[in-house]
């Protein structure tokens, strides 16, 4: 062990609890035994310089600078060695086919299951189960999704006339803190309803406290290591669980068909446990808000920054409220269908800009057997058991692909009038030039729902009040999801709002 190793243990260890320590000399000790070598035809391997744990600081510091590096020094594929598992990432777009549409060598279930698993105590599934429950996603694509959308909005439209209808001086708030109040009160009433029994408005405030602390230690649950904070976090899971008991939700009026139907799936399984049960509706409202919140905090601040794009995104919702012969009415009750929230362009676009900014999602993929990629300009061996990652930010942000790409801009995605859907790299046209919800057998299957929440939210704000940014300095990326959903901002921004005359 050099000075290297010496500097490093001296610099962290003495940081951390005694079991942390013990943990991580253990690992080290193993690390050292069992040090990985590349094989003739395997990419570039980075090992790190801490047995185990690779590279997995660095990643964590700043996600895409460390790759940027990566590719400069070893090429568009090359091997990570992060918390003792064995990552290649895939950085040529046009290379995303040869891992994305081959779901027999590249299984994503495997590590998606490894993930609930760890992060929200979901069992392991039968094939059964697993079938029947993938089976139920359908609602989110089906006429359940319209009945969702149209009591969403209802909700939304409700939570904004019973908060904000004051500010007509002018109301100081907090961006991402309001975003996530009304997006997520909306959400759990359109999923799951109220309890009569209770006062349902403190509730969904206690729980949103609970879920805010739980979604910040998210990656800590994926963590080798054991933390004394994680004691809490833990707690406080078990809480967001035993929320969704049987006997709890037995009691909700108002429940979604899409959560009912998901209900009558789960029963059928006698063998899981009530906890059991809980933590897959747990999983189910995590999906449909933890993402949804960033993701319109960092629509909103955008769009604060651009008076020209809330110019016209005003303007492209009046045309629609015209065409379907409704006025905009102080009781904020106007209603689009999904097919009459699609047809607006520019807000789609304004929507798939700020993922393209923000996203940070990755498509990851077991190796079911030692694979053989042809990239083109020559082969490479992948190692069975290894993970194969696409890491979508290197397209999000090519400049050849999207002009200043740091910039927002708001039509970016629009073309004569019409939605753009064709982008270029090297003279050619693009397989993928968007991925914020992975893609293939991966797929958000609640992406349609998230876009909905986030449509309706600016349509109503906008329509209703006016709003200005108080803060000049501009919030960076958490860097908390690292390879994970849309990234949290590092703090939260003032503006000002109110109604509109």
């Amino acid at each position: 062990m050099g000075p290297s190793w010496l500097q490093w243990l001296l610099k962290h260890l003495l940081c951390l609890p005694g079991l942390a320590i013990a943990t991580i000399l253990l690992l080290v000790a193993l690390g050292v035994r069992g040090r990985r070598r590349r094989r003739p035809g395997e990419p570039p391997l980075i090992n790190g310089l801490i047995p185990f744990f690779g590279v997995s600081f660095q990643i964590q510091k700043n996600t895409f600078k460390c790759l940027q590096d990566y590719q400069k020094k070893y090429g568009n594929t090359f091997t990570l060695q992060i918390n003792g598992n064995y990552f290649t990432f895939v950085l040529d777009p046009f290379q995303y086919p040869l891992v994305l549409k081959n779901h027999k060598q590249f299984n994503f279930n495997k590590f998606g299951k490894e993930l609930a698993r760890k992060v929200f105590l979901l069992p392991n599934e039968t094939p059964r189960m697993e079938k029947t429950m993938r089976e139920g996603y359908k609602y989110l694509k089906s006429n359940f999704l319209d009945l969702c959308s149209y009591n969403l909005m209802q909700n939304l439209q409700h939570i904004m006339k019973e908060q904000l209808l004051q500010a007509k001086n002018g109301e100081k708030n907090q961006l991402y803190k309001f975003c996530t109040s009304i997006i997520f009160e909306a959400t759990y009433l359109t999923l799951y309803g109220k309890d009569p029994g209770t006062n349902s408005g403190e509730v969904i405030h206690e729980l949103m406290e609970d879920f805010v602390k739980f979604d910040d230690k998210f990656l800590s649950f994926l963590s080798p290591l054991p933390t004394w904070s994680l004691r809490a976090a833990k707690d406080i899971r078990e809480k967001l669980i035993q929320n969704f008991s049987s006997e709890r939700i037995s009691k909700m009026q108002g429940i979604s068909e899409v959560v009912r139907a998901r209900q009558i799936l789960l029963e059928q399984f006698t063998e899981l446990q009530d906890y059991e049960r809980g933590a897959h509706h747990f999983i189910f409202l995590w999906a449909s808000v933890a993402n949804t919140i960033p993701a319109t905090f960092w629509t909103m601040y955008y769009l604060l920054q651009h008076p020209e794009a809330v110019a016209v995104l005003r303007d492209e919702v009046d045309h629609l409220l015209q065409s379907t012969g409704q006025k905009k009415e102080p009781d904020f009750n106007i209603l689009f269908t999904r097919e009459q929230l699609d047809s607006l362009v520019y807000l789609e676009s304004s929507i798939n800009e700020t993922l393209r900014m923000a996203s940070v999602s990755s498509n990851v993929r077991f190796n079911e057997e030692d694979i053989t990629l042809n990239l083109g300009n020559g082969e490479v061996n992948l190692r069975k058991g290894d993970l194969t990652i696409i890491y979508p930010p290197f397209l999000h942000y090519d400049p050849e692909i999207f002009e200043q790409p740091e910039e927002f801009k708001f039509d970016r995605f629009v073309e004569d009038g019409k939605k753009k859907t064709t982008f270029f790299k090297r003279g050619q046209e693009l397989p993928y030039f968007l991925i914020p919800f992975g893609s293939g057998i991966s797929k958000c299957p609640g992406r349609f729902l998230a876009v909905l929440q986030i449509k309706q939210f600016i349509i109503l704000f906008f329509m209703y009040f006016d709003a200005e940014l108080i803060e000049d300095k501009p919030p960076k990326f958490k860097n908390s999801r690292i390879l994970f959903g849309i990234q949290d901002p590092q703090s939260d921004v003032s503006f000002r709002y109110k109604l509109r005359c």
